[in-house]
């Protein structure tokens, strides 16, 4: 990630969803302007979209708070979704055995750049 340029940055830890489900989502916006990238979230139909949303939001809302930027003036710089700790839960089977249970949670980062 080249940091040279004035991104803005915003990220949303500790999300209860797999990373691989919000990095179809991130793929989408990649690239695009802040206004495209807020439709095409609003109008998906994966269950990503609403965390990827507000993480957009917020990052948009740090731009025109804390730089002074124009909304319009933005592009999605980079995406990504990290690991986050795995839970771990066990499900009780037949004959005293246990089956594991692993809830994935990831780390969504955002960065924005003007045009």
């Amino acid at each position: 990630m080249n940091l040279s340029l004035n991104t803005i940055s915003a990220k949303a830890k500790y999300i209860r969803m797999s990373p691989t489900k919000v990095r179809r989502v991130l793929k989408q916006i990649e690239g695009r302007s802040y206004k495209e990238a807020l439709m095409i979230l609003e109008f998906m139909p994966y269950a990503a979209c609403k965390p990827v949303l507000l993480v957009v939001q917020s990052a948009g809302a740090n731009a025109q708070n804390n730089n002074g930027l124009d909304k319009n003036d933005l592009i999605i710089h980079s995406a990504s979704a990290d690991d986050g700790p795995v839970f771990r839960r066990f499900r009780p089977r037949s004959q005293g055995r246990g089956f594991k249970i692993q809830k994935p949670t990831c780390h969504i980062r955002v960065s924005l750049a003007k045009v």
